[in-house]
């Protein structure tokens, strides 16, 4: 709809602000008011439901209408509560920028409103609804709203079709590029440099506006689905019928410095990588960039890199893994993840680098993703203390600059039996598996590693047996997995790679406990990890938690379950997976 007033004549205490940083961004509000993260996000609504924000201005009937017409039930937003529960959340947002802004302000909706979107909550913002997420004025920031310029012949405001021209996936968007859909509005938000990484299409009248916008579950559309026929009905669909994200099988390689400086992949047992010889050699298991090329051909969705080796204290230098990725990139076309040593360090020449250039070096070399283990830990720990997001740490860092998708935390928790869940402070389970003295509880004490490393020449270490990455290898951490699972989403993570000590290499099954205490204290996908011994194991998993996917190693490995056999049974068991 047509803005009434200039927004940048709008007061500055009534304005939602979609700022960017970098290829970021974050919601804020220039009002005072409790920082979001006091606020608890619960989505309890019904699957048939969907969320309407309707904030009195305007004629929202058609969009009504269309909900219904495609078969969801409406709940109306009464208290900024109801935006705390909604599953899907739409704002219409028709009317004028600054009493659209008094109205949320005044109620306390726009407080939910941005916790809810800082959550990555599915959320369909329409006309208005994209322009709130932009700042408000135009001599200000990357995120600028402004008005048509009418001096060149365009009647403002543009009332009509135009066609969408796509500029990447948006999933709402699927199969209706240069199609036809229906606009009203005098203001528009342009396309730059600074915001293209979220720009799902534009439109042109007089010069290219940004049509929508997408960034993990965040829509906004500037154009009006619900007066756009089948092809805006389609966008609706889209958004209130997600694809199911289908079960993952990842293939995890350890990757690290044989005693011949070679690079290798090992496996441990309980974190343990040497053999139990006379010579107690690195265990090696074959090729790195070899098997990620044999996996791929197997089947699996995503392949893991974690780089154990010695020099992942110098990640800058560390040459020989980032042409493992430059080399894997190249014949292996599914996402790539890579963790060890991304964290801030100072060469030997005094150089200092953030874990953001690490991290950057790593995608440069084709990583999709990256891990992050005790570092995210440490920030964890300081943030449950201080309830202060520092935006310092490397989990802060690299989600700010390249997204929270792109961005896994890697727990490494290890049982800890109780008699009776009040012992702790931390989160406490019913274990299925009874402690040594008959504990019916558990609680997972958070580890990090504490290994020690030789440095030689060139970068090509020479480790010794202190680099046993067994029990006693890792120092045990104030923190529960539950309590840094929740920390960590909090700060940015995309992703929870979790695994269990005392499962690492024992092939008797997932943690289930672990499994399904964290994936449903969560809202971003759970990677099981550590105890797969059987193709029964995956899909236990899959069945009796909400784990995204589920991760192996040695079993691949030492060849004892195909990829391909694990796929199969999943598929024989009724479970959808990518064959």
């Amino acid at each position: 709809m047509d803005n009434t007033r200039s927004l940048s004549s709008i007061s500055s205490t009534s304005s939602l602000l979609f700022t960017r940083t970098n290829e970021f961004y974050k919601i804020q509000n220039r009002v005072k008011f409790k920082s979001p993260r006091a606020l608890s996000i619960r989505a309890t609504s019904s699957d048939s439901v969907v969320t309407l924000l309707d904030y009195g201005a305007g004629n929202v009937r058609s969009v009504r209408n269309a909900i219904r017409h495609l078969g969801f039930g409406i709940k109306d937003v009464q208290t900024p509560e109801d935006i705390l529960n909604a599953n899907r959340l739409i704002f219409p947002g028709v009317g004028a920028f600054a009493a659209a802004m008094d109205v949320l302000n005044k109620t306390g909706m726009a407080e939910a409103l941005c916790a809810y979107i800082e959550k990555d909550r599915p959320f369909l913002g329409i006309c208005l609804g994209l322009q709130l997420l932009f700042q408000s004025s135009e001599e200000n920031g990357p995120g600028v709203v402004g008005r048509f310029d009418s001096s060149n012949g365009f009647r403002v405001p543009q009332i009509g079709w135009n066609a969408l021209q796509i500029t990447k996936d948006s999933e709402i968007l699927d199969d209706v590029g240069d199609h036809h859909v229906y606009f009203v509005h005098s203001y528009r938000a342009m396309p730059s440099d600074d915001n293209k990484e979220w720009v799902s299409s534009t439109c042109n009248y007089g010069d290219n506006f940004i049509a929508s916008v997408r960034r993990g579950n965040v829509h906004a559309v500037q154009f009006h689905p619900e007066k756009s026929g089948d092809v805006g009905l389609s966008v609706l669909r889209r958004f209130l019928h997600p694809k199911t994200n289908i079960p993952k099988v990842i293939a995890c390689l350890d990757v690290r410095a044989n005693d011949k400086g070679d690079l290798v992949v090992t496996k441990g047992d309980q974190y343990d990588v040497r053999e139990h010889t006379k010579e107690n050699e690195v265990r090696n298991l074959g090729k790195p960039v070899e098997l990620a090329r044999q996996y791929y051909k197997e089947g699996a969705d995503e392949i893991s890199f974690l780089n154990i080796t010695g020099f992942r204290d110098f990640p800058l230098g560390d040459l020989p893994m980032l042409q493992v990725l430059r080399l894997t990139s190249e014949n292996v076309f599914v996402p790539l993840t890579v963790g060890g040593g991304i964290r801030d360090f100072t060469d030997a020449n005094g150089r200092h680098y953030s874990s953001l250039e690490v991290a950057s070096e790593y995608f440069r070399s084709g990583a999709d993703k990256i891990s992050i283990g005790s570092d995210a830990v440490y920030a964890a720990e300081d943030y449950l203390k201080t309830g202060v997001k520092t935006g310092k740490s490397s989990l802060e860092q690299i989600s700010r600059v390249y997204g929270n998708q792109a961005v896994v935390v890697s727990i490494d928790p290890r049982r800890v039996y109780i008699t009776h869940p009040n012992d702790v402070e931390f989160k406490a389970v019913r274990v299925t598996d009874l402690g040594p003295n008959g504990e019916e509880y558990a609680w997972y004490q958070c580890t990090v590693g504490i290994l020690c490393f030789i440095v030689t020449f060139l970068f090509v270490h020479t480790a010794t047996q202190s680099d046993k990455a067994v029990n006693g290898g890792r120092e045990g951490r104030p923190i529960g997995a539950y309590e840094l699972a929740k920390a960590v989403e909090d700060l940015g993570a995309g992703e929870i790679l979790l695994n269990c000590i005392d499962c690492d290499g024992q092939g008797k099954g997932f943690d289930m406990d672990l499994i399904k205490l964290i994936s449903d204290a969560v809202s971003i996908p759970v990677i099981a990890s550590s105890g797969a011994g059987a193709v029964e194991h995956f899909s236990d998993v899959f069945r009796k938690t909400n784990a995204s996917a589920a991760l192996a190693a040695g079993i691949f490995h030492r060849k004892e379950v195909p990829i391909q056999s694990v796929k199969e049974h999943l598929y024989k068991e009724g479970i959808e997976v990518r064959i």
